[in-house]
């Protein structure tokens, strides 16, 4: 569900700002009456919210038919030197939590399948399990786990997009544990919370 104008007010950045390429709103969920905001990178969009910029859409290759779209098309966006941004004063809501379609546990699995789809490596992969297992639900850590490295033991197939493949494999690791430290801090207290 998006709030009222929320289009409007995210078309409005892109005038602001030509360097943007793609936009979100913040995803929250209602808590009794409380939004919480899912607090996730500031140049992150997310949701079926996001908007491009035509020209960044066109530049990427539009709307990828894979497993993990929003990703691939971010990498796209920001190898081609377009900026990303989440406005978490923009407000959407979510009715369950992210991968939590068929539950957490079967939604990190995929998450963890995805992973290594795209080509994350390994390193990588095992820090996002360790900070998976630091936050609750804890499980979620083990549920990434098994679908990564269960993947990588079955020798599934990864993404043939180059340029996908390449990033990931070069994705710095100062980088997440500059994320995973910011977030970790953000996690530990309460979520966000505003009122409706």
């Amino acid at each position: 569900m998006l709030e009222e104008n929320y289009f409007g007010k995210l078309l409005a950045e892109f005038k602001k700002d030509s360097s943007l390429g793609i936009v979100s709103g913040g995803i929250y969920y209602d808590n009794d009456g409380k939004l919480s905001l899912e607090v996730t990178a500031k140049n992150l969009p997310r949701g079926t919210g996001r908007i491009w910029k035509k020209e960044c859409f066109l530049e990427t290759g539009g709307y990828q038919v894979e497993p993990s779209p929003d990703s691939i098309s971010n990498i796209k966006a920001l190898l081609r030197g377009w900026r990303l941004m989440q406005y978490t004063e923009v407000v959407q809501i979510q009715k369950r939590k992210t991968s939590a379609a068929n539950g957490l546990w079967d939604g990190y699995l995929k998450n963890g399948w995805m992973a290594y789809y795209l080509g994350k490596n390994y390193f990588m992969a095992l820090l996002n399990v360790f900070y998976l297992s630091m936050k609750s639900p804890y499980y979620t850590g083990i549920a990434y786990c098994w679908g990564y490295f269960g993947s990588a033991i079955r020798r599934e197939k990864k993404i043939q997009d180059p340029e996908v493949r390449a990033y990931y494999r070069n994705q710095g690791v100062s980088g997440l544990l500059s994320r995973i430290s910011k977030n970790f801090g953000n996690n530990s207290r309460s979520v966000q919370e505003r009122e409706q």
